[in-house]
């Protein structure tokens, strides 16, 4: 591959993802899109992005402007006490020019929170800035959050893990209406399939009625971290799934999503754990810890 190979397919990526006029529903799952499509791991499992990548990615045209915002970056970097070397990594690249010859092309691999800095300092007349500053800022902190969890009490896990289910469901609505699920009537019935193997066939209707809910009250709201966790990772893979085997048809999307849900119950049992419909109903939900929460910060 050759540079003007290189830059044109990057090229082609950004106009896939950022070319439609996105709804307010479709931005965050398009934003996602975006930058985890040029996600990379490395062969100790540490993600992380290519600068010229992002280049294209954030509009930016030429990559001597480019460095300027990443030279603001790190000056950040610095100011905020991070080694700079921990998050910006110098490589060189080997690209083909044409009749058999190569050559060098610099280029910097990005940690999470090195793209953070970056679109902070970015052009903030570009929408795509803006769509990256939200989308950097809360994965950042989501690692975070992961990184200390064991250090957090029952209702902050609760929030945290619940906050993941939200941002996780827009990517399996995404995902299923990509398979055929395309209704709310649809999706409902794909949910209850999910639902279904992770709970040993209970639908929706049969969680709340265990749980003592109304049909107005959200399932997820009334779930201790643990049960949580549970149906974080039947989402997460759910939508790994829709994707990777690229499924289609509604019936389809519904067995992968049951299958899902009986891998997850099924993991449970082999570690040992309660099986979700067996663990308690917090007595608060989701909402009334938020309350109880802003009225702390507010007094």
């Amino acid at each position: 591959m050759n540079e003007q190979e290189f830059d044109e397919q990057l090229q082609a990526l950004h106009d896939r993802v950022l070319s439609k006029a996105l709804s307010v529903e479709e931005e965050t799952n398009y934003t996602e899109s975006l930058f985890e499509s040029i996600r990379h791991i490395n062969e100790y499992g540490q993600e992380f992005w290519y600068a010229r990548e992002l280049q294209i990615a954030l509009e930016y045209k030429e990559w001597r402007n480019f460095k300027k915002v990443i030279n603001k970056a790190k000056t950040a970097c610095t100011a905020s006490e991070n080694e700079v070397s921990d998050h910006f990594v110098d490589v060189n690249k080997m690209v083909n020019i044409g009749s058999d010859a190569e050559r060098e092309l610099e280029d910097i691999q990005l940690s999470r929170y090195a793209c953070y800095l970056l679109v902070q300092n970015g052009d903030p007349r570009k929408k795509v800035i803006a769509l990256g500053q939200s989308y950097f800022a809360v994965k950042t902190r989501q690692q975070e959050l992961i990184e200390h969890f064991e250090d957090l009490d029952e209702d902050a896990k609760r929030l945290a893990i619940r906050k993941e289910m939200k941002e996780h469901n827009k990517l399996l609505v995404a995902a299923a209406k990509d398979a055929g699920v395309e209704t709310n009537l649809d999706y409902a019935i794909f949910q209850n399939y999910g639902y279904m193997g992770l709970y040993g066939g209970l639908k929706a209707k049969d969680i709340k009625a265990l749980k003592g809910l109304k049909n107005s009250q959200n399932i997820l709201d009334y779930m201790g971290h643990e049960e949580l966790a549970a149906n974080l990772f039947r989402a997460t893979q759910a939508e790994a799934k829709l994707r990777r085997e690229n499924i289609q048809g509604k019936d389809n999307a519904n067995q992968a999503h049951l299958a899902v849900g009986k891998e997850v119950r099924s993991t449970i049992e082999r570690l040992g754990g309660t099986m979700p419909e067996d663990l308690p109903t917090p007595k608060k939900s989701i909402q009334q810890i938020e309350r109880e929460q802003k009225k702390k910060l507010n007094e």
